[in-house]
């Protein structure tokens, strides 16, 4: 039998003076769900909770299914609390079946849209994976909070075997089948106009729409027909709003955004599907939808046999001068604190190897040898054309278990490069246990003396997942404030087990509160 993996869980989060200790269980289990015509297997987790910033939350995950399970809380800063961050063989060892591991830790200071999904070798993010929600932003009556949980992958197979086929030939996975909104992949899909999903909304009344690209491997387009939209927000840091048409999300990213109810009442499709900027690459060239469903419709045009909802024209499938225009839109909603002075300044292309006997951080805590090293180059061992024609023989870089280590409270730039080896694409590049600021970006080979002209030092926008374009580049910054062992990688789910990833090794500053906790007693044993 096929088997498609889903998991849907919602946590609502608001401000308040009064923060609570939390306490929660996942069971994580085999179930069935009909998609596409066919019953699938379902990994799927019990449960909806809402919580407030500040709160501490404690969340047993106790695995019943077949498969090794990690979670990690995409975005949350993890203050201290790096045993709790989820990565497999970087901050834990998996929660094998039968097992289970409390994750502890505190949302501070964060308000916006943040989610948690898998994060291990076998590849479930496409299985488990849902938002946080922050407070509404700014004085405005915001009539209703709307989540679009986009844009989950589907396959007619076992997404599992999808990635471990796609790592053991270095070939990109298979196409999928369909995309999805809120699980449903829309009309356009055979078997499944019955159960698109159906976002209401009053004449008049403004919602605020969190978006989040949750597709393994792909970024992606989404409109709505006939409506502007305001964005207020990513990666839960508030931005200066802006209004759009279109929004492109690469995996892990999200966006809040303003909608209005000011067309004539009826009903408009809601679309996504894909950005390809790698050129002769196969994709998923299908459209998931939803309806934006009008309360005050008429009767004819409520019912499943009214006429066809009004569908937007979406961007063509390179449409990078789209994503450029809307990547540059971004700005901090106030003056940003950039770090000025530079302690380090990194751009690399080592070839990240996990460890598989022992976690990163419990290495590094335990004082554990020959698991890292922390001898990870602050500049390429090889410098050449990277946007050019590059030569067959450097599409193999060095491989390693290499850290970098940063002093508590150092300042970091990092200039991130996309390559023409192979064929140069758009890369999602998301940073653990921070958020950092995104200074400029732009195309071809990054030039020191000529591109720091760009830096924007005054309001760039703070993010988590930052989209470096395809053929160019991205520099970002951030302040080394908390300690441990922090991941970073690209989110297109293959390539981090391609070695498209590195580390920081945070050391601890002075006192408890420079200090990562010590390790929870029930932290999973290899």
């Amino acid at each position: 039998m096929s088997r498609f993996s889903s998991i849907f869980l919602v946590i609502f989060l608001s401000l308040s003076a009064n923060a609570d200790v939390q306490r929660h269980r996942f069971v994580i289990q085999a179930t069935k769900v009909k998609r596409l015509c066919k019953t699938h297997n379902t990994i799927t987790v019990n449960g909806m909770f809402p919580i407030k910033n500040g709160d501490t939350l404690e969340v047993q995950v106790v695995n019943k299914g077949r498969y090794n399970v990690n979670i990690h809380w995409h975005g949350v800063r993890q203050m201290r609390t790096g045993w709790a961050d989820g990565p497999e063989f970087v901050t834990q060892c998996p929660i094998r079946p039968g097992g289970s591991y409390t994750y502890r830790f505190t949302v501070q200071g964060q308000e916006g849209t943040l989610w948690w999904h898998a994060h291990g070798l076998e590849p479930l993010r496409n299985a488990k994976h849902r938002l946080f929600s922050v407070k509404i932003p700014f004085r405005l009556r915001v009539q209703m909070v709307v989540m679009i949980k986009m844009k989950c992958k589907w396959w007619d197979a076992n997404p599992i075997d999808v990635v471990r086929e796609a790592t053991r030939t270095g070939a990109a996975p298979n196409v999928s089948d369909a995309y999805t909104i809120n699980a449903q992949p829309g009309d356009l899909y055979k078997c499944s106009s019955k159960e698109t999903t159906v976002v209401p909304i009053d004449s008049g009344e403004t919602n605020l729409l969190r978006v989040i690209n949750a597709a393994l491997n792909q970024p992606l387009f989404f409109k709505v027909a006939n409506h502007k939209l305001t964005v207020v927000g990513a990666d839960a840091s508030y931005t200066k709003p802006f209004t759009t048409s279109v929004l492109m999300l690469g995996p892990g990213q999200t966006t809040n955004v303003l909608i209005r109810g000011d067309q004539p009442p009826s009903r408009y499709c809601m679309a996504a599907r894909a950005y390809q900027s790698a050129q002769n690459a196969p994709f998923d060239n299908t459209t998931t939808t939803a309806i934006l469903k009008y309360k005050s419709a008429s009767c004819a045009a409520k019912k499943y046999n009214a006429p066809t909802p009004i569908m937007p024209s979406l961007p063509t499938y390179n449409d990078t001068n789209t994503v450029t225009t809307f990547s540059q839109s971004f700005r901090s909603l106030e003056k940003a604190e950039v770090p000025t002075d530079i302690d380090e300044s990194l751009m690399n292309n080592i070839s990240f190897v996990l460890p598989r006997n022992f976690s990163l951080l419990q290495a590094h805590q335990q004082g554990i040898p020959g698991v890292f090293t922390t001898d990870f180059p602050a500049n390429p061992l090889l410098k050449f054309d990277y946007t050019g024609n590059v030569s067959r023989s450097l599409f193999q870089p060095v491989p390693g278990t290499k850290l970098y280590k940063l002093k508590y409270g150092s300042r970091v730039q990092i200039v991130l490069q996309d390559t023409s080896i192979v064929t140069p694409k758009n890369h999602p590049i998301h940073l653990h246990g921070y958020d950092f600021y995104i200074i400029a970006q732009g195309f071809g080979n990054f030039d020191p003396k000529k591109d720091t002209s760009k830096f924007n030092l005054v309001d760039p926008p703070l993010r988590n997942t930052v989209g470096v374009p395809v053929n160019g580049w991205a520099v970002i910054r951030f302040v080394a404030d908390n300690p441990g062992v922090w991941i970073m990688h690209c989110h297109l789910d293959v390539h981090i087990n391609w070695g498209l990833a590195m580390a920081f090794l945070v050391e601890n500053g002075v006192g408890e509160l420079q200090t990562i906790q010590l390790p929870p007693p029930d932290l999973p044993i290899c």
